[in-house]
């Protein structure tokens, strides 16, 4: 479920749609949970489905550890890649603004990190990366580590609209990583490889 402080909207041809704050949401905030209504198809249901609903697929999932497709049902499926994301995923099913996001703005994912299956070239940002590759989460994890820590102590700080969608269990990991009693999960654990299965 994408947090609740956020619209649909046209960004441009080239862009399309994309999801905006309509309020400040703080660094630290969680800007996306998997939840119970997200829908997983493994490689074997998306082998089996029709070409029409394949090409969905294609363009709205990301691929979890296990190698299954995961299709957001609301409008986390409009989050657009950015080199410079303002959010990132973390090993615990959930992402994080990892800076201030403004009211107007776009809440962007790095898609290096969403097990992609084809190198894509992304929009010019003006940065060293101009191309997303398969095997983007293994070169950048350790750079994406140290931004996700660099804010995870605020998760609990912070108001937090989605908690309820956080199992118990989970929030006191989360809060012992932020007191610093626990070592933070690595965003590489999300990698998964078809060559490696």
């Amino acid at each position: 479920m994408i947090h609740p402080d956020t619209e649909i909207k046209f960004i441009s041809r080239e862009v399309g749609y994309g999801v905006v704050a309509t309020k400040l949401i703080p660094a630290g905030t969680i800007t996306w949970v998997l939840d119970k209504l997200d829908r997983e198809f493994s490689p074997q249901e998306y082998g089996k489905i029709d070409q029409i609903y394949q090409n969905i697929l294609d363009t709205y999932t990301y691929r979890n550890n296990k190698g299954n497709f995961v299709l957001c049902w609301d409008n986390g499926r409009y989050v657009n890649h950015s080199f410079n994301s303002n959010c990132l995923t973390t090993a615990y099913d959930f992402e994080i603004a990892i800076r201030d996001i403004l009211p107007g703005e776009q809440l962007t994912d790095d898609y290096g990190y969403l097990n992609i299956p084809e190198p894509f070239r992304a929009i010019d940002e003006g940065t060293k990366r101009k191309v997303v590759y398969p095997d983007d989460l293994r070169r950048y994890y350790k750079v994406w580590d140290k931004k996700i820590l660099k804010v995870f102590n605020q998760i609990p700080k912070l108001h937090q609209p989605l908690k309820e969608l956080i199992s118990k269990d989970l929030w006191q990991e989360i809060t012992a990583i932020a007191d610093k009693e626990r070592e933070m999960k690595s965003i590489l654990e999300n990698f998964y490889s078809a060559n490696s299965n």
